[in-house]
């Protein structure tokens, strides 16, 4: 269990910062001491550096708030819902990369072209198999 200062140095950010997190709900104490000081858990560190990353992918803090609660909706375990949320922060900056590289890839001639796709395709293959994988898990067959 960290308390506050331990856990803004831990995670590398202010004591501010865990306050504001704790108010706006991102983050809950785990328990309070008998001095009444807030203990956070290991749990929440993690959290914290979720949230780090989806800052870094350019999410508001309502939109933080929105996906962790959605993810602990749908886990009680942290380490599924850590796994799910840098799926969706990797799948969001990949769309993102996308979006950027397409206009440039336009410009190429074909058999630069070609060459591109042919770097990408074996990864890009391996990436769409293993989505499919995990949409089988939750997909009900038909």
């Amino acid at each position: 269990m960290f308390r506050i200062g331990e856990l803004a140095k831990a995670a590398g950010i202010s004591e501010r910062t865990i306050d504001y997190y704790t108010k706006l709900g991102l983050i809950t104490p785990e328990k309070r001491t008998l001095k009444n000081y807030r203990l956070y858990s290991t749990e929440t560190l993690t959290t914290l550096e979720r949230i780090n990353q989806m800052k870094q992918e350019k999410y508001t803090l309502e939109e933080i708030k929105d996906r962790l609660e959605r993810w602990k909706s749908v886990a009680e375990d942290p380490e599924v819902t850590d796994k799910l949320s840098q799926l969706e922060i990797q799948i969001q900056r990949l769309e993102r990369e996308v979006n950027e590289i397409s206009p440039l890839l336009e410009g190429l001639k074909p058999n630069q072209a070609r060459a591109a796709l042919t770097n990408i395709l074996p990864k890009g293959a391996a990436c769409i198999e293993s989505l499919q994988i995990l949409l089988s898990h939750f997909t009900p067959p038909m």
